[in-house]
């Protein structure tokens, strides 16, 4: 278009792209969150979860006018709040055409450890007998309760050992809320001698290099899965300029793992002292706690727990900061988590760099697991030799043993490092259940691979699982019987993973989507499944990718005659090729 002096002229809209935020709902928000306009921090995105939260928790679901007004309020891209909200599996984003989801919703585990113990038969009792206008049944990832299989959850309330009629009830009486937990307070765990080690250090009757030594000495590694030694950490993280923080990762999320929600509903304030010693070690401006959502109840707790540290002046508030997961398995890995600290999708990041030299807010960073802290104060009070000295089989140092499925006793067991399954089975959980025995068993959650009962006298601890393809990980031990289908078994595992894939590497999104598909088949193709297992193990970004193919692999290695008496036909042959 040409205007009478002969210059172009553009149209302009009268009105921004996109869709108009409802003043409506930005003065809900403005009610919800507080005012933006007076307090600026509000708009911080790393925030953005917690936000996020919010409005879920008051409403049930998030819709797109509410999401518009958020990104409105905390000056962010629509697209980014919307990507974020869709990542996470605790987050119901309604759009504009869609209804919202019934008012009460029932989440049933759908872990080994609970399919195990008839997860999927209570699902469909359930969804026979509820009205689904009024309840919605959905299928859940491991809640962390599998020595309590199954498990569902009413709303943030646990059903354990449920039950058809035991969740009705539930929903009938409305009793949504988080099961309570007696804990040990503050005043109690002072009274055992509890922070004398905190107040040691911040006096200078310690030193960053004598509690570093005593670590080294008692050979304290990380027990989160990686088993990195935790002194070297501290020293890693020392070496990159201030500020620095400390990130506690408490999103156990590997199926078979509970120990971590253990030693929190034990001694809170045991972790917290653990956890602010690893800060004060680093010189840390902000001791962060990522807690996973499935944990409602230790929520509470760890707020209650730090408002006592505040009151009692043990630390100035502020300085610790409670952080809510969101339902993603990937945010157990360190990077992922950072990501999902700073208010984005839990996606890992390339390294280099690590997380001990450009973290959180690319800060060095020191991220370690719930129950490595945990043992800081034990191990200082009771000395090196104290925890080094237990050990089995040339193992050094104790292990928490997550054990569930087909033991007489599930639970966690704090037992020698280097112990035996066949050993752990007899001296702490009861022998086998009653009418079962031992077939095969998961020495490392979900991610550490399938080993037979003929390996069953190999040590559990850290790198002695490697040379049969596995690894111990957190120790989340899942015991098997002959009576146990291998083939549901891979599936569960391997749909696991494909629904946990943050989807950013192509390895791991397509790779674990295609190898669920392969072994769905009545057929396992060895050299399809091989060759597809190599490509995700060489090529995927993170442990998710790289670790998703052990159970098939151990299974391909050691169990083909298990196999065909479950009427599955592993085949070597390639496909069009000779038999």
């Amino acid at each position: 278009m040409t205007s009478q002096t002969g210059m172009t002229s553009r149209r302009r809209r009268g009105f921004p792209q996109g869709r108009a935020v409802a003043p409506v709902a930005l003065v809900a928000l403005r009610d919800l969150l507080g005012d933006e306009r007076c307090n600026p921090t509000l708009k911080r995105r790393d925030l953005l979860i917690e936000h996020l939260h919010a409005i879920q928790d008051a409403h049930g679901y998030l819709s797109l006018v509410e999401l518009r007004a958020l990104a409105s309020y905390m000056n962010l891209p629509m697209a980014a709040v919307y990507e974020t909200a869709t990542f996470y599996a605790h987050f119901d984003v309604v759009h504009d055409h869609q209804a919202p989801p019934p008012a009460t919703t029932i989440r049933v585990c759908d872990s080994l450890s609970c399919q195990l113990a008839g997860a999927s038969a209570l699902q469909q009792a359930l969804e026979e007998r509820v009205d689904p206008d009024g309840v919605r049944i959905i299928r859940a990832p491991c809640m962390g309760r599998c020595n309590h299989a199954p498990v569902a959850e009413v709303g943030h309330h646990h059903v354990l050992y449920a039950t058809a009629d035991g969740v009705e009830a539930v929903v009938d009486t409305g009793h949504f809320h988080p099961e309570a937990i007696v804990w040990q307070r503050l005043t109690a765990y002072q009274q055992a001698g509890g922070f004398q080690l905190l107040a040691q250090c911040r006096s200078g009757q310690v030193s960053v290099d004598a509690l570093s030594t005593l670590l080294e000495q008692s050979q304290l590694r990380g027990l989160g899965g990686a088993g990195f030694p935790t002194f070297k950490k501290w020293q890693a993280v020392r070496q990159g300029a201030g500020p620095r923080y400390c990130v506690i990762n408490a999103d156990e999320g590997e199926p078979g793992t509970f120990k971590d929600r253990f030693y929190l509903e034990k001694a809170p304030h045991q972790f917290l002292e653990g956890a602010l010693v690893s800060a004060w070690a680093v010189d840390a401006e902000r001791l962060y706690i990522y807690l996973r959502d499935e944990y409602p109840g230790l929520h509470r707790v760890l707020h209650e727990a730090i408002a006592e540290l505040e009151e009692a002046k043990l630390v100035q508030p502020g300085l610790i900061v409670m952080r809510r997961g969101a339902g993603a398995y990937i945010c157990g890995e360190e990077s992922a988590l950072i990501e999902s600290l700073e208010g984005k999708p839990g996606k890992p990041r390339h390294r280099p760099p690590y997380v001990a030299q450009q973290g959180l807010f690319n800060r060095p960073t020191l991220v370690n697991n719930v129950e490595t802290v945990y043992w800081i104060p034990r191990i200082w009070k009771k000395g090196a030799a104290w925890f080094a000295e237990h050990g089995r089989n040339g193992r050094s140092g104790l292990r928490s043993f997550s054990v569930s499925g087909r033991v007489n006793k599930p639970g966690v067991y704090l037992a020698p490092a280097g112990i035996t399954l066949r050993e752990l089975i007899d001296e702490y959980c009861g022998g086998m259940a009653e009418g079962h025995t031992l077939a095969a068993y998961l020495p490392g959650g979900a991610s550490g691979g399938i080993l037979p009962a003929s390996k069953a006298d190999i040590p559990l601890d850290f790198d002695t699982l490697h040379a049969h393809g596995c690894f111990i990980g957190s120790a989340a031990i899942i015991v098997l019987s002959e009576y146990d289908n291998l083939q549901a078994v891979a599936t569960n595992l391997l749909a696991f993973f494909a629904d946990e894939s943050c989807g950013q590497c192509t390895p791991c999104r397509v790779g674990t989507e295609k190898m669920l598909s392969l072994l769905e088949s009545e057929r396992w193709d060895v050299q399809a499944l091989t060759r597809l297992a190599q490509v995700m193990q060489d090529a995927s970004i993170c442990g998710l990718g790289q670790a998703a193919p052990n159970p098939v692999l151990g299974l391909l290695k050691d169990f083909r005659p298990a196999l065909a008496q479950q009427q599955v036909i592993v085949s070597d042959a390639v496909e069009g090729g000779a038999p």
